[in-house]
């Protein structure tokens, strides 16, 4: 939802929502390949991405937590260029392209909204690029960490207790390294006091040590 909203345009957002689908943990909304025709809302859950590669490896390409929108994928060519699976039983609306254009037309507010979307989405996955082919594996970890505690602390959650939805594999999937890298770069950080980790339930105990792994500057 963007930020300053007027009573007209959240009524207007409300109007796209063409029906609220319940899913159960692992069911499959799209596949590659199905017909683009609507967007897609977490409003509660946690939703993954992947494609399939001819060799039979599943390559995860994204995950959705509850207020973060996808399924851009499909704009381009009409059909969707991923699979889209519900990591935990989740709440999705579905928001048909035919509608955000009609009321786009209306609402220039509403229109320039969903550009910022469609441009955070191209963003993600140029910086996804950037991170595989230039870091190593503890950078890529800590990368991810950090994203996701800015995620959730944009959300109204805490930026340091997170709760991962996902399996060790799908991180590893996500972000080209394998599962037993993952797990030993979470107990080495644990063994340094950057996190502490309890099976999916992560505490992030030194956040400047996380981005300092990756470069960035403390934050003052």
């Amino acid at each position: 939802m963007p930020v300053g909203a007027s009573p007209d345009l959240l009524k207007k957002l409300d109007e796209l929502v063409y029906v609220r689908r319940r899913l159960k943990s692992g069911t499959i909304l799209y596949h590659t390949g199905s017909h683009f025709h609507a967007l897609f809302a977490v409003k509660s859950g946690f939703v993954k991405t992947e494609n399939l590669h001819d060799d039979g490896r599943v390559q995860i390409s994204g995950f959705y937590m509850a207020g973060e929108i996808f399924g851009f994928d499909g704009i381009a060519t009409d059909e969707h260029m991923c699979t889209s699976v519900a990591l935990e039983d989740s709440e999705i609306c579905i928001i048909p392209l035919d509608r955000i254009e009609h009321i786009g037309h209306e609402l220039e507010q509403l229109q320039h909204h969903f550009y910022k979307l469609m441009s955070r989405e191209i963003v993600r996955d140029h910086t996804i690029m950037m991170l595989l082919g230039s870091m190593h594996g503890e950078e890529r970890l800590a990368a991810f960490m950090l994203n996701l505690s800015q995620r959730f602390q944009l959300r109204g959650y805490s930026p340091y207790n997170l709760v991962l939805r996902m399996k060790r594999e799908e991180i590893g999937s996500y972000l080209g390294m394998k599962v037993e890298t993952v797990s030993r770069i979470f107990s080495k950080f644990q063994e340094q006091g950057l996190l502490e980790v309890h099976q999916k339930n992560i505490r992030i105990l030194n956040i400047e040590g996380l981005r300092k792994l990756i470069g960035q500057h403390p934050s003052k």
